[in-house]
């Protein structure tokens, strides 16, 4: 029997942080401008105060594991290049803004050289204004210039409504320039009388990865003026670029190149990042050409508190008796309730869309009962939503209308949110610089502010929280993706023959596996090979058969039956797992029964009702050996990483009591199953191995499953992945290996690059996967060692300590050095 933990559909760090971890910057930070008036005294309640009032209920201080407190910096100033145009300096100034910090100079310094940069410093840095200076100046000259469009720009953002805010703030940035700068937005939500204004006369472009895939590039004739002119290329947040999405924009990048030259242009690439390693060289990786990076963070930065907060144990027991601590959604629903009656603007960030809504309709409750006037004031923001409603919320939040905010990575990446005071992180985000682009939304006006991780019943969560050097000393994960994966490679190459036939000088631009893939595409009809080159022979789009965002087919869109009202949609591959029939679907605050799932037609029909439950899928799932890529001996065992076939179905649903968890009863469904190739990392066991680690036949399963358990939630730590983007099997006795068996593998076609990072990382990965399960205080495991939140099997068998005595006895054979990584690794 299998033991499984498979990803739910297809989603979606710091240098050595030692007392002063930076952050990533939104929008136009405007160089930390004072937000009242100077000389004035600010009445607002210092982070400590306000973190003394949180923890002054009953028994609310012993939740607090660690307080970090980073002290502000003073920032260093410099003097724009001398290229930056006079009018563009005086618009700046007009903001407030009288000096550059250095890595604002230096960046635009780079950019109007003609080369390609990454600023990769903190949040509220003024990244934006790096980028902005340079790009203004260039459309300025040439605006001035005889053939009257002039140079043109793009920028490119993985949200709308971060394109939307950027709109906004160039419009303010640019006023004084008067119609030299004409910037607009080109997504899905542009009506259509405005897109063709959009292509002639815009010279500043704001769109998204996936309207440049499926929008822009196929119909290049009509963006030929555009394109001509194009000077410049604005990649915002290019940190979130990884794993199979990253490698999707990394081939979309080349495709824009690629369809440039044609055109005549040669654009320079600017690149705004969280801090990241080797920002450099992860961008580089993303466009396919060399990029400058500016990592030195210049800009001042107010006081930050960070506090860990661990919910306590409740008396309730889950999952085969083990103990059970109070959600992380219902933790941060009081904290949020607290912030917003003690007046403190906050945004409580959580991971899914059901827990924005959940932690919303919690808190709207609870505020009623203090003040009616306040649940107005509390709202979520996730994605999902129409235009309208998103753009509603965005006004509201923008105009202090809003005091709380339960918001999913949405917000994260989407606008620019001055003065608030407080955020709550509703589990760890899956990377630092998630955590610390979340944490740095706060305090965007210089002064103070007070960050909180509530740590979810998780083995990742539970070791931050007592690890707190894991968070605020350890140095930043690499950037993961692999434009060569030929499940992302194929689709792109089939796009761009559609754009303009390919050629062999192509070939070194898309990378070294075209020359062998091409063949295939022929084979399979998909490109005919003429003397010429390499054409599109169907009539559909080519841009269709690439699914940038990795979700696979059509999204199932989420209708009220009664009325025929769209909702919202789900990711195809998240449907079975998150509107099956009797599942419970949260929207705007108001819940919804899903009465049918139709995968032919793509649509889920709900109805609004008030089940006093939460559903959570259960799936099985069976996994072989496709190839052996590489292997080691690790002792008697082995330790593996090569390509796998995974088949998974949902099977049935729990139905849970909200707030405390308790599982009411399960539900069988009848969904077919799914199936995956793609890249995994496995170690095998003796028998040897086993009698010298004392676990017998009976505890097997349950010391393979726990292990495995652990070691998932654990990765995220070594790999810029999240739980949910992998996904596991343990096995006693797996028929291709003959031996007991534990699989973790990528959780995407093809693979994402996070088993292999798991297999270079093997020793470090798998010690800390044993410390976390040893140090647990619980007597025979739980959610917060060797628990799954998404487990198929019901988290049975689990044996926590014969899963410590396996992983003892297998890092005692493990070997002093792993194969080093190749050159291209890194990319992965």
């Amino acid at each position: 029997m299998a033991f499984n933990h498979l990803p739910t559909g297809v989603h979606d760090a710091l240098g050595p942080l030692s007392v002063t971890p930076v952050t990533h910057s939104v929008p136009m930070a405007m160089n930390q401008r004072p937000s009242r008036p100077a000389g004035t005294r600010d009445l607002r309640p210092s982070p400590g105060e306000v973190l003394d009032r949180l923890t002054a209920g009953v028994n609310r201080a012993t939740r607090i594991t660690h307080t970090e407190h980073l002290p502000p910096r003073t920032g260093r100033h410099a003097v724009w290049p001398d290229r930056v145009r006079p009018e563009v300096i005086a618009a700046i100034r007009d903001c407030g803004i009288e000096h550059p910090w250095a890595h604002q100079a230096e960046a635009a310094g780079l950019a109007l050289d003609g080369r390609s940069v990454v600023i990769a410093t903190g949040t509220a840095s003024g990244k934006s204004l790096a980028y902005l200076a340079p790009v203004l100046s260039t459309l300025l000259d040439g605006s001035e210039a005889a053939n009257g469009r002039g140079a043109t720009a793009l920028y490119l953002s993985p949200t709308k409504a971060l394109a939307a805010d950027q709109r906004r703030s160039v419009r303010s940035l640019a006023a004084p320039l008067g119609n030299r700068i004409r910037p607009a937005v080109y997504d899905g939500d542009t009506p259509v009388e405005e897109r063709e204004w959009v292509r002639q006369y815009a010279n500043y472009v704001l769109t998204n990865p996936d309207m440049l895939h499926r929008g822009i590039l196929p119909a290049h004739p009509r963006w030929s003026s555009f394109l001509r002119a194009l000077r410049y290329v604005v990649i915002d947040e290019c940190h979130t670029y990884r794993g199979v999405f990253g490698s999707h924009v990394a081939q979309v990048l080349r495709r824009l190149r690629r369809v440039c030259e044609r055109y005549g242009s040669s654009p320079v690439f600017l690149l705004a990042s969280a801090t990241s390693a080797e920002p450099g060289g992860s961008a580089g990786r993303l466009t396919g050409l060399p990029v400058t990076e500016v990592a030195d963070d210049a800009s001042p930065r107010g006081e930050l508190v960070f506090a860990l907060w661990e919910p306590p144990l409740t008396e309730l027991e889950g999952e085969q008796g083990a103990p059970v601590r109070r959600t992380a959604t219902a933790e941060t629903a009081d904290l949020l309730t607290d912030l917003t009656v003690q007046g403190v603007r906050s945004v409580a960030f959580v991971r899914s869309r059901r827990g924005a809504e959940l932690i919303s309709v919690i808190a709207k409750e609870r505020l009623a009962e203090v003040d009616r006037s306040l649940p107005p004031r509390v709202a979520a923001y996730r994605g999902g939503y129409l235009p309208e409603e998103r753009r509603a919320l965005e006004r509201a939040l923008h105009s202090g209308e809003l005091l709380g905010l339960a918001a999913t990575t949405a917000l994260e990446l989407g606008i620019d949110v001055s003065g608030l005071d407080a955020v709550v992180i509703a589990g760890y985000p899956g990377t630092r610089a998630s955590l610390w682009q979340q944490a740095g939304r706060a305090g965007r006006s210089g002064q103070g502010a007070l960050a909180v991780l509530v740590a979810r019943d998780d083995p990742l969560d539970t070791f931050l929280v007592h690890h707190p050097e894991a968070l605020f000393r350890r140095p930043v994960e690499s950037t993961v993706l692999d434009p060569d994966n030929p499940y992302v490679l194929a689709p792109h190459l089939c796009a761009a023959a559609a754009e303009l036939p390919l050629t062999e000088t192509d070939l070194e631009l898309f990378g070294p596996e075209t020359a062998a893939l091409l063949p295939q595409l022929e084979a399979a009809g998909l490109l005919r090979r003429r003397s010429s080159g390499w054409y599109w022979t169907r009539r559909e789009r080519a841009a269709d058969l690439a699914d940038i965002r990795g979700a696979g087919g059509s999204p199932v869109q989420i209708v009220e039956s009664g009325t025929g009202r769209l909702l919202g949609t789900v990711d195809e591959a998240a449907s079975h797992a998150s509107v099956h029939e009797g599942a419970v679907h949260l929207h705007m605050g108001s819940t919804y029964l899903v009465r049918r799932l139709d995968l032919k037609e793509s649509v889920a029909l709900v109805e609004e009702a008030s089940p006093p439950y939460s559903t959570t899928a259960r799936d099985t799932t069976a996994i072989s050996v496709l190839e052996t890529d590489t292997e080691i001996p690790w002792g008697a065992g082995r330790l593996c990483y090569g390509s796998v076939e995974v088949t998974n179905q949902v099977v049935s649903f729990l139905r849970r009591r909200l707030i405390t968890g308790e599982v009411l009863g399960e539900t069988k469904l009848d969904l077919p199953p799914r199936t995956l190739r793609t890249r995994a990392v496995w170690w095998t066991v003796t028998e040897d191995q086993l009698d010298a680690a004392r676990v017998n036949p009976e505890q097997l399963g349950g010391a393979l499953h726990a292990a495995e358990h652990a070691s998932i939630g654990l990765l995220p730590l070594f790999a810029t992945c999240d739980r949910w983007d992998i996904g596991g099997v343990s096995v006693p006795l797996h028929p291709d290996t003959l031996l007991p068996t534990v699989f973790v593998y990528d959780g995407h076609p093809g693979g994402a690059g996070f088993a292999e990072r798991a297999f270079r990382t093997a020793r470090e990965w798998l010690t800390a996967t044993r410390d976390a399960i040893a140090s647990c205080e619980c007597d025979a495991g739980c959610p917060s060692c060797i628990q799954s939140p998404k487990c198929g099997n019901g988290n049975d068998p689990l044996h926590k300590r014969g899963a410590v005595r396996l992983l003892t006895e297998l890092l005692r054979g493990a070997p002093e050095d792993l194969p080093e990584e190749s050159a291209d690794t890194g990319s992965r």
